[in-house]
């Protein structure tokens, strides 16, 4: 009787490895106009994140500059299974990051804290929106944790 074929050793899926880009202003979360975009600061609620998707690696970036911005996404584009994007007010006004999105692999959901829909009438234009698999507005820091969500069921 011959010994059966060894099989190769069955390796777990990796983790996705999903990004999160917040643009400018976003470090001042938790104390920049509190009434519009809570009093949490950004890293305590990363935190949560984390722990809310433990089989998940969360990316975390934030620049006020467009230039890093836009290679951040180049660096994650091909390689991680998503970015959840926030980019601010370059929402409205960067070209340049819109055609970074579009330029990339990865899935790409756009969110913003406030309601951008019901504020200022220069706030409610994306450039990015058309390149994005998702657009969440308006729910605080909860539409990162949808966001999220979103790219793991694909």
């Amino acid at each position: 009787m011959t010994a059966p074929a060894s099989l190769p050793p069955i390796t777990p899926p990796s983790p996705k490895q999903i990004g999160i880009l917040n643009g400018p202003n976003l470090n001042l979360l938790g104390l920049r106009e509190p009434e519009i975009y809570g009093s949490k600061r950004f890293e305590h609620y990363l935190h949560e994140l984390r722990n809310l998707f433990p089989n998940v690696e969360i990316l975390y970036k934030q620049s006020n500059h467009e230039g890093e911005l836009i290679d951040q996404l180049h660096s994650w584009g091909f390689s991680l299974d998503g970015i959840v994007c926030n980019a601010a007010a370059y929402t409205h006004t960067s070209i340049a990051l819109a055609d970074a999105v579009r330029a990339i692999q990865a899935p790409v959901v756009e969110v913003h804290i406030s309601d951008i829909r019901n504020r200022e009438s220069y706030r409610q234009i994306s450039y990015l929106r058309p390149y994005c698999v998702h657009h969440i507005t308006g729910k605080g820091l909860a539409g990162y944790a949808e966001a999220i969500q979103h790219l793991i069921q694909g």
